[in-house]
């Protein structure tokens, strides 16, 4: 297997398309015509972490955080960046990363914090804007369930909790061809008004190729009309944050005892005891200060989430208890998940979990 033969699996974990614009997803480092050896996974790739991979001959590192955010104008060794790229390069080893695609995804990290603390009826708390698109397509009756089936196989008609969605609605079609045309019905310089049936459905953004060669392949039309829009719906499945229940209510006290024995965190920072118990919980993992308007919005009884600032502990607003777990605590078991995920998917070789600890903040 080749390392490029690897990608479809992480992508089928955590879809690029997914990742937020500013982000750095991916491939990043190496070769992928190159045989894989073996998969270490690990929350950073670090040089140490490198180090454990030439050691145990994996020649792909698949990492939750981007060793390569923003641009670099020299790679000399001079920054902790330069030399695991360095030696990665050196060493024919690959680095992937997954990061806000694996945030945004439904299983993803913020579903491993919510698995992990317990809780109930999960939902999305910030979900993805201007995601989704809309098809719209005219054909024939005889022609309309081959379309339809042919576009909610390639990924089209997905809302929710619901595949196969459509809208169908029947119109009168009219044309005329020119003498370089060769009509499906009728003949050319022929005014034809034909019976069809007007499709309509939508689709997320990163499947439009797809879904276009599918319609083109599908439609007996020589010409196809279709039109494509943006849509402002949110995406109710795909997006930051998330929040759900406790399945008994916990005193304030008592449940950030609970977040840091289950996060196995070092301390939690938080916002005053407002006297009311706890049941409703949002989370974040990494930095998640811009969402406490949404955890409030929400209705949530406590936010957690980390690398709050301590004007941000104000925020609150005493309506809710805002704790700050520790940036890698709140990702904690995200290697675990990626760990298990690939070790279902490819059998041949070897998948890794790092034990390079690789949380650069220690405690007292």
């Amino acid at each position: 297997m080749k390392i490029k033969e690897i990608f479809p699996v992480l992508e089928a974990m955590a879809p690029l398309a997914y990742a937020e614009d500013f982000d750095n997803v991916g491939l990043l480092v190496g070769n992928p015509e190159n045989d894989a050896t073996g998969i270490l996974v690990c929350h950073d790739a670090l040089e140490s972490v490198i180090d454990e991979a030439i050691t145990k001959n994996c020649n792909l590192v698949v990492c939750f955080h981007p060793i390569l955010f923003s641009g670099l104008k020299k790679i000399t060794g001079t920054t902790y960046v330069e030399r695991a790229i360095l030696k990665a390069i050196k060493n024919d080893i690959a680095i992937y990363a997954v990061h806000t695609a694996l945030d945004n995804h439904p299983e993803g990290v913020n579903k491993i914090f919510c698995d992990a603390l317990g809780l109930k009826n999960t939902k999305i708390l910030i979900p993805k804007e201007n995601f989704i698109r809309k098809l719209v397509t005219y054909t024939v009756p005889e022609n309309a369930e081959a379309v339809r089936n042919a576009l909610f196989h390639a990924g089209a008609g997905s809302i929710g909790n619901y595949d196969n969605c459509s809208f169908n609605s029947k119109g009168t079609g009219t044309y005329k061809g020119n003498e370089h045309s060769n009509p499906e019905i009728g003949e050319r310089f022929e005014f034809v008004q034909a019976d069809e049936i007007k499709i309509e459905v939508t689709f997320e953004k990163h499947l439009e190729s797809r879904i276009l060669k599918t319609l083109f392949q599908t439609h007996i039309y020589e010409e196809v009309a279709y039109e494509i829009y943006d849509l402002k719906n949110q995406h109710q499945n795909i997006g930051l944050g998330m929040i759900g229940e406790l399945q008994t209510p916990m005193c304030e006290k008592e449940f950030l005892g609970m977040v840091k024995e289950k996060m196995q965190a070092g301390g939690i920072r938080h916002s005053q005891f407002l006297d009311k118990p706890i049941q409703k919980v949002a989370v974040l993992g990494g930095a998640g200060s811009f969402a406490i308007k949404n955890a409030i919005r929400a209705g949530a009884d406590a936010f957690l989430t980390a690398d709050l600032k301590y004007h941000q502990f104000y925020e609150a607003e005493n309506q809710l208890l805002l704790a700050d777990i520790g940036h890698f605590e709140s990702e904690r078991y995200t290697k675990n998940y990626i760990v298990d995920f690939l070790r279902k998917k490819i059998l041949n070789f070897a998948i890794i979990f790092s034990e390079e600890n690789t949380n650069p903040v220690k405690y007292l």
